[in-house]
């Protein structure tokens, strides 16, 4: 407290006095030792929050980590998916000539109750349950609005059909899910 009997100077005296004797109060019965605890603390909770910032930086690490690998994993599953399906289609691709030429062949038949004729027919039924299994279909046309994405119209002709219309197939197409792996073949009604 300023003392206004007192000069600047023995006031500051007076200041300083009582500084030491609080910090002499304070101080009292410590030893440097005490002191040394009281930084090892503070030293230790340093030590503290930088592993603390360590886990969370090599936490959100190990996060990243994990996403970038679940994203490799689904591309890679989407990779081979998408390769299976494309060596599917072409072996597909390969064998819609030969079902194309056992139609024919059974269509061209006079006698349909020959065993032959039938033997012939089974295996055209084993090649459209393999398609059917993966889930490769035939494309409606006959009779279907002509539809550029899945039919290929290789003429028009005049008819009573509205224009546009499918009026005959000249070869199959097929679906495999919904991609196209053989176009329809057809003419269409002008």
């Amino acid at each position: 407290m300023v003392d206004q009997n007192k000069t600047p100077e023995e006031n500051i005296q007076q200041n300083n006095d009582v500084e030491n004797t609080i910090s002499d109060l304070n101080n009292e019965g410590k030893s440097e030792e005490d002191f040394k605890g009281v930084d090892d603390i503070n030293n230790t909770k340093e030590l503290l929050r930088q592993k603390e910032e360590e886990i969370n930086d090599l936490n959100n690490k190990i996060m990243r980590l994990q996403a970038d690998f679940l994203n490799y994993k689904k591309r890679t599953e989407k990779e081979k998916e998408e390769s299976v399906n494309f060596g599917i289609q072409a072996v597909i691709t390969d064998l819609l000539p030969i079902i194309d030429n056992f139609e024919r062949a059974l269509d061209s038949a006079t006698n349909k109750e020959d065993s032959f004729y039938k033997g012939i027919e089974m295996i055209k039924d084993q090649l459209y349950d393999l398609l059917e299994k993966y889930n490769i279909r035939e494309i409606k046309a006959l009779g279907e609005k002509f539809d550029p994405n899945v039919h290929h119209a290789i003429s028009t002709v005049d008819s009573k059909e509205e224009a546009g219309t499918v009026i005959e197939v000249y070869q199959k197409g097929y679906l495999m899910e919904d991609k196209v792996v053989r176009p329809s073949m057809v003419i269409v009604s002008k």
